[in-house]
């Protein structure tokens, strides 16, 4: 038994449909924040942004909007990134990653939200 899901075994494009759907699935009272966001999708972080022992799901880049009201005009919107490999290395089964995937978002939307870890393990967002 593996102990994990192959990266094989979801494809990118059957990753991100899986992103859309969990995009799909927010409720409505988050949209604002999330429609201002950029939600990408890569294998990995990159080898320079990693940090030792530390396996990196998803990560929000941004000032959250407890910090500001609304985008600077000129600047890069906020990002959050999904990282496909890592999702899928902490799924037991192909059933688990859409719900694992969702997990990551709301945790990341949550972060563009202002909130902290600890709030968000409160929340059972984590």
């Amino acid at each position: 038994d593996a102990l994990h899901v192959d990266p094989a075994a979801v494809p990118l494009d059957a990753f991100e449909a899986m992103v859309v759907d969990a995009l799909d699935s927010l409720p409505d009272w988050v949209l604002p924040v999330v429609s201002e966001i950029a939600v990408l999708v890569e294998d990995e972080q990159a080898e320079s942004e990693r940090k030792p022992g530390v396996l990196l799901l998803g990560l929000y880049r941004g000032v959250p909007r407890t910090s500001h009201y609304g985008r600077a005009p000129g600047t890069l919107p906020d990002t959050i990134t999904l990282y496909r490999v890592p999702i899928l290395e902490v799924c037991a089964r192909i059933e688990d990653v859409p719900g694992r995937v969702r997990t990551v978002l709301v945790h990341e939307v949550g972060h563009a939200m202002g909130l902290s870890e600890a709030r968000l393990r409160e929340l059972g967002w984590a």
